[in-house]
């Protein structure tokens, strides 16, 4: 997983509310288990639509999304924090997440940003014609028009976050740890670390 510190650059002033998973990644695009190539599917119901937002390339690659209340409702399909990477956006700011997609967007490296209402309509503005900026170190949103605001992230979140620690990553940092508890295990119960020898 990349670490993420500082996000910049334009942002899709979506705004849709109730965007749930299928509208992020549809269905049948689930039936690979690898990570590459979902950003051609994401929001393709959208794209299907002439001159929409996701083709416009005025926003062409960029980092960031805004979206309204309630983004990534729906399914648990992880798929969609996916479709997001691989279509370049690396944070999405709303008012409010499901839980299931805010634990999978972070999980796989994408920043989740809430923020209120009228912050959300202020930054939405911005994007329109100017880059908006994430500072996650201070937990800020900036503007070039002197907006800052401030958001909250969960302590260890936003350390896994900063390190580019996945699930495997915190587990290789305890390597050592886990060794040694191995070596004392594979001492005490010797018949654990060869059991075919036992079967034998």
């Amino acid at each position: 997983m990349e670490p993420v510190s500082r996000i910049e650059g334009r942002a899709y002033p979506f705004g849709a509310k109730n965007v749930d998973t299928d509208v992020i990644i549809p269905a049948h695009w689930l039936k690979t288990i690898s990570r590459e190539g979902l950003g051609k599917g994401a929001f393709e119901a959208i794209r299907s639509e002439p001159g929409n937002l996701f083709d416009d390339p005025d926003y062409s690659g960029s980092p960031l999304l805004i979206a309204g209340d309630n983004f990534g409702c729906g399914s648990s399909r992880e798929h969609a924090a996916w479709a997001l990477l691989d279509m370049g956006v690396k944070a999405v700011i709303a008012p409010s997440f499901s839980d299931i997609f805010s634990s999978n967007a972070f999980k796989n490296g994408v920043l989740t940003v809430v923020l209120p209402q009228e912050q959300v309509d202020r930054l939405m503005e911005v994007a329109k014609s100017d880059p908006i900026s994430i500072d996650l170190e201070s937990q800020t949103v900036t503007t070039p028009f002197q907006d800052r605001f401030e958001f909250e992230i969960d302590p260890f979140r936003k350390h896994c976050l900063i390190e580019g620690l996945d699930e495997v990553g915190l587990t290789m940092t305890r390597d050592e740890a886990i060794s040694t508890y191995e070596e004392k295990q594979s001492g005490q119960f010797p018949w654990l670390a060869n059991p075919t020898e036992i079967a034998a």
